[in-house]
């Protein structure tokens, strides 16, 4: 007799999909990791895990803050519509200028 076996959901789902941010208007190129706009860094919530679009909220994620830690930089949204906070990886594409500005320093 065979057992079955449950997996569960993945964590991560590659979702490619060009988008034009809500925020700013730019018209973003995705490449299945995009998740925010690389030019003002706002996002939408529109996953409940990265890649999933299962959220229901909709709501724009706004840039409230930027950390540093293991050699890597993270930028802190949180939804203006429900107050759900997600941190996610910097892109090679963002605005580093935006990035400093969210880890507190000015030009």
């Amino acid at each position: 007799m065979s057992e079955i076996m449950n997996t569960p959901p993945k964590k991560f789902q590659r979702t490619i999909e060009d988008f034009t941010c809500e925020q700013c208007n730019f018209a973003v190129k995705g490449n299945g990791y995009t998740n925010h706009c690389p030019k003002c860094l706002w996002s939408k919530h529109v996953d409940v895990n990265p890649g999933d679009r299962a959220a229901t909220c909709g709501g724009l994620m706004e840039p409230i803050g930027a950390e540093v830690g293991g050699g890597e930089h993270t930028i802190v949204h949180t939804c203006t519509t429900c107050n759900f906070e997600r941190k996610n990886k910097v892109s090679k594409d963002d605005d580093f200028d935006t990035i400093l500005t969210l880890l507190g320093f000015t030009k």
